[in-house]
């Protein structure tokens, strides 16, 4: 793992409302790290690069790097494939299954954010601004590959902000005491996105084909954004192209062959990249575009928790009213189960398709609790009993999806079978801990692939579709398709067996016009309850009421 560094940054609120005596920002920073005495050198802009990758990172370590805000939840449940297991009022990312009250302009979550995102946008503009510094002693070349980093995560954040609110205030320069307004305008999303093109534009231009580091973008990631960007705004032969230029790229393929860590033991070359220490393109994987570095007991090391979000509570299940498994590295370490797939996730997948295998989902646990073994035996699993093959050490619980879904509640969903994805635990004794401190893949070539062929599709050319989709199905050893197989629902149900968990499931939905009804056909508990307004959320009330000069329009159907 490479070693992260994490640098606090004084940032601005954009629109947060808080406001400071001019006097106190006046005051030259001695023994305090600021922008004024930070980006002055090379050294202070790359430390800046260091603290807005670690703003990136937050998506999956929640906002406060414990709990689980909506930086992430926002995009990945409440969807067709995947919704939250916490009761009806329960923790924040549960409103995706309750909508209704719940989902309010003056909900704390949905502030926290906003505010999230337009603090990584300033601290992006901070760095793109005070580039232009004549002082600064650097080569245009180092200069441009710094604002390209800047510019292509700004526009990271505008692409969150402008599918799950639409209209949002665009900003490209850095706030802070001397301009803070009071009369945003929501920015229509045409004007943002033509922002956002400028800016990963800009990134293609100025980034190297591969990145610099393990963490860095390059130009891959900015052409992949490119690619979605285009196929959002219609302009599909753009995608294509964007797209067709990361997957020609030499630099980058499908990991089709067994590599790495445990490559000798039971698995597949899908699920090997999942693996710690097989993440990372130094590590071996080339099909890897961006990856979230991590690192367990390190000052400045970060954490995620996937493992949080998506590992049941194995721990509870019970067989004849005992509970035989604990935590452990063979169980997939602790999970706390907020998030589940729905049964759709499951039953798009075809007879020896990878990404439907055991290595894939964990389908079992291993009986490793002494004092609270079973007696007796029962094949079948059933929704009531999950079954097991004995009552000793080392026996499996098997868990079923043939059944109806569990309640939407972690304490009742323990026997479900959950991605395997994020399933290990951290380094040994600490198998208790439930956050993940290894790299994890955020962005790879398989899903540009998806994209290359949702383009090619919608530009009437479904036999190349099918042979792009029919490389990442003959990966996977699923049946190859045909030209007349192709269809956007078909590359949907592709992209939820290729990416579950992984892609911003909601934002694909949205960009295709399919959320609102795929998610009242698959998710059970999602669809009962969102009504078209679900669409976009609810600008938060805070900033509304910091516009103090000028009138903020809501979301429609979220006016108090």
């Amino acid at each position: 793992m490479n070693k992260v560094i994490k640098l606090s940054l004084s940032t601005i609120l954009v629109l947060s409302g808080l406001q400071c005596h001019k006097g106190f920002l006046d005051e030259e920073p001695k023994a305090i790290i600021a922008p004024d005495n930070l980006y002055v050198n090379k050294a202070g802009f790359d430390a800046g690069l260091y603290g807005l990758y670690n703003r990136v990172r937050s998506e999956r370590k929640g906002i406060n790097g414990a709990s689980n805000d909506l930086t992430s939840t926002a995009a990945v449940i409440g969807v067709d494939n995947a919704y939250s297991l916490y009761p009806a009022g329960g923790a924040a990312e549960s409103v995706f299954n309750d909508f209704g009250v719940r989902m309010n302009p003056t909900a704390g979550y949905i502030r926290n954010l906003w505010e999230y995102l337009y603090q990584t946008i300033n601290a992006a503009n901070t760095i793109v601004d005070r580039a232009e510094n004549p002082d600064v002693e650097w080569t245009e070349d180092e200069k441009n590959q710094v604002v390209a980093e800047a510019r292509l995560i700004r526009a990271w954040a505008y692409r969150h902000l402008t599918y799950l609110w639409g209209n949002v205030p665009l900003n490209l320069h850095e706030s802070d005491g001397n301009n803070i307004r009071t009369d945003w305008d929501r920015t229509p999303v045409a004007e943002v996105r033509a922002a956002m093109e400028q800016d990963w534009l800009f990134a293609e231009a100025h980034l190297p084909d591969v990145p610099v580091m393990d963490g860095r973008a390059s130009k891959a990631v900015a052409q992949h954004y490119l690619a979605e960007l285009y196929l959002t705004i219609g302009n599909n032969e753009k995608a294509r192209e964007k797209a067709q230029a990361v997957v020609s790229n030499t630099n980058y393929n499908l990991m089709t062959a067994r590599y790495g860590v445990n490559a000798n033991q039971p698995g597949t070359a899908f699920t090997d990249m999942f693996l710690d220490k097989n993440s990372n393109r130094s590590e071996g994987n080339r099909e890897v575009l961006w990856t979230f570095q991590n690192e367990y007991l390190t000052v400045g090391g970060d954490v995620n928790i996937m493992r949080r979000w998506w590992v049941n509570r194995y721990n509870t299940i019970k067989v004849n009213n005992k509970t035989p498994i604990t935590f452990s590295v063979e169980n997939g370490g602790r999970g706390i189960g907020r998030f589940a797939a729905t049964k759709y996730a499951f039953s798009v997948y075809g007879a020896n398709d990878d990404r439907g295998s055991y290595h894939a989902w964990r389908f079992f646990y291993i009986m490793n609790y002494p004092s609270s073994l079973p007696s007796g035996s029962q094949p079948n699993a059933t929704c009531a009993s999950p079954g097991w093959t004995g009552s000793k050490l080392g026996d499996t619980v098997k868990l079923s999806i043939n059944c109806n879904e569990p309640n939407p509640s972690a304490t009742t969903a323990q026997n479900w079978p959950s991605t395997r994805k994020w399933d290990w635990a951290p380094p040994p004794p600490d198998v208790e801990n439930s956050s993940n401190y290894n790299d994890q893949v955020y962005l790879r070539l398989a899903e540009t692939y998806l994209l290359l062929a949702e383009a090619q599709f919608k530009l009437g050319d479904a036999p190349a579709a099918a042979i792009t989709i029919n490389a990442i199905r003959n990966r996977a050893h699923a049946t190859p398709i045909t030209a007349g197989d192709v269809t956007m629902e078909f590359i949907l149900d592709e992209r939820s067996r290729e990416l579950f968990s992984e892609e911003h499931r909601r934002y694909t939905l949205l960009r295709t016009g399919t959320w609102f009804n795929r998610t009242k056909q698959y998710n059970r508990f999602t669809g009962a309850k969102i009504v078209p307004r679900d669409t976009l959320l609810p600008i938060p009330q805070s900033v509304i009421d910091a516009n103090l000069t000028k009138p903020m329009e809501q979301n429609p159907g979220y006016d108090q």
